[in-house]
């Protein structure tokens, strides 16, 4: 283990800058993997008459988490399900009328292969968002998403740093596209945002 006490200032912020710049080139990457897939998933959502439902386990738990919310925040009513206590009667949220998005970078947790079975038997669109287009996710689900970052974002190529802000900034592109086809305005938003220094502003503007 390298002793911090003999690197120079200069070394540690070499290799912290190093880090965002590899990150940085991982999600510009994304602009490229947009396709017929992406498009057929905004319609998805878009013609969903239930709840967005979001759900991921490990890093990719908070990345969903994450997702369900900012969903809502744009006008697409969403909600994080746990994967893991779906097996425990958790799956009976799950309705015919909802869209389920399953983010699994490898497609083969089991947890989320469950819920996605929990899903299909219950009539719900089951939507998976990964990088491994042969997985058993991808073969559960009625739409795929392939997204992949650079094998050398992560350290180890496995601690997910850098392949969650890509699937982080794929789910914010998403938000934001549907925040626009719904033209769902401020206004809006302020209805539901009244708390914090967000709703504090918008009062301010004279939204709320």
């Amino acid at each position: 283990m390298t002793d911090a006490q003999t690197l120079s200032p200069d070394t540690i912020i070499a290799l912290a800058k190093e880090v965002i710049q590899r990150e940085a080139e991982a999600v510009a990457s994304l602009t490229s993997q947009f396709d017929q897939s992406y498009v057929e998933v905004v319609r998805v959502i878009l013609a969903c008459e239930g709840h967005v439902l979001v759900a991921g386990a490990g890093t990719s738990h908070a990345v969903a988490y994450r997702l369900a919310h900012l969903l809502s925040c744009c006008g697409t009513p969403a909600l994080f399900i746990h994967p893991g206590d779906a097996q425990h009667g958790g799956g009976g949220a799950v309705t015919a009328r909802d869209v389920l998005l399953l983010i699994s970078k490898g497609g083969e947790t089991q947890e989320i292969n469950n819920l996605a079975h929990i899903a299909r038997q219950r009539g719900a669109t089951v939507v998976a968002i990964t990088e491994n287009l042969g997985s058993t996710l991808a073969q559960l689900s009625d739409y795929v998403v392939r997204v992949s970052a650079p094998p050398d974002v992560d350290p180890y190529g496995m601690i997910a740093t850098g392949s969650s802000l890509v699937n982080a900034a794929w789910g914010d592109a998403l938000c934001a596209v549907l925040l626009n086809l719904r033209g769902y305005t401020k206004e809006e938003f302020g209805k539901t945002h009244p708390g914090g220094a967000v709703g504090k502003k918008l009062s301010e503007q004279g939204i709320l």
